[in-house]
């Protein structure tokens, strides 16, 4: 008979104790994993997802994804622990809409807050005082044309937008972040009260406070965005400092 004493674990919060977010991509992806771990603080979990795609950013394809979106979000976390949970596809979340989206997002995870890409930049555009705006994209002009009427639709003036024209998601993740700064100056006009760079594929973070420096004015892009929202989202008041005002002052 042994004489040890009977051993019990010990339990914490686990490493994950400040929330827990859920990201629901694309399967073609390769950009917004690398920027939540740069822009969310430790102690959030960062936790991801797929939603199978072809290699091809098209109004077809992305509707499409509407019917993969609740059983891809019920396999982060089945425990019911996560706090909030994303669809990360800028263009997706605007042609399926924000309504059906979040309907899609709480069939697989009921207990998260729901949020997607654009619902965020909506939410960073008003938080910076943003009325009228430009946008940047590297999308087809047929998903320019929708992003345009959707802002439109949420009250905003779009001064002007431009798209680079890739359909496919694995040339848009290497569009270089000096395109994107000529991109931002390309199109900043006077009257413009921010610059809105679209979509999760774009390394936009890295020239943030770059374009912000030289054009004084406040710089929205899809990933800078949803780390803020999913942040206030989840109750984390933290101020990020080297990604633009909308992490750092809001």
């Amino acid at each position: 008979m042994s004489n040890l004493v009977e051993f019990k674990a010990e339990f914490d919060q686990g490493r994950h104790n400040r929330a827990k977010a859920g990201f629901v991509l694309l399967a073609t992806e390769q950009t917004i994993e690398d920027d939540m771990f740069t822009l969310l603080p430790k102690g959030v979990g960062i936790h991801f997802t797929r939603v199978p795609n072809p290699d091809s950013i098209t109004r077809e394809f992305l509707d499409n994804i509407a019917s993969s979106l609740a059983e891809s979000a019920a396999r982060i976390l089945p425990d019911g622990s996560l706090d909030v949970i994303c669809y990360s596809c800028t263009s997706g979340s605007l042609v399926v809409g924000e309504k059906k989206v979040f309907a899609e997002l709480s069939r697989g995870a009921p207990n998260a807050k729901t949020t997607s890409m654009v619902t965020a930049v909506i939410r960073g555009l008003r938080a910076v005082g943003a009325r009228r705006i430009v946008i940047g994209t590297p999308y087809l002009d047929e998903i320019n044309e929708m992003e345009k009427i959707y802002l439109e639709n949420e009250g905003f003036e779009v001064l002007a937008i431009h798209g680079l024209q890739l359909e496919k998601d694995s040339d848009m993740v290497r569009v270089t972040p000096n395109s994107i700064v000529q991109m931002a100056l390309y199109l900043d006009r006077p009257d413009a009260d921010a610059i809105f760079i679209s979509c999760g594929a774009l390394r936009s973070i890295e020239v943030i406070e770059e374009i912000e420096q030289i054009t004084g004015k406040p710089v929205i892009t899809s990933n800078q965005a949803v780390a803020w929202d999913v942040m206030r989202l989840a109750g984390i008041e933290d101020r990020i400092r080297g990604f633009g005002r909308l992490l750092s002052e809001h």
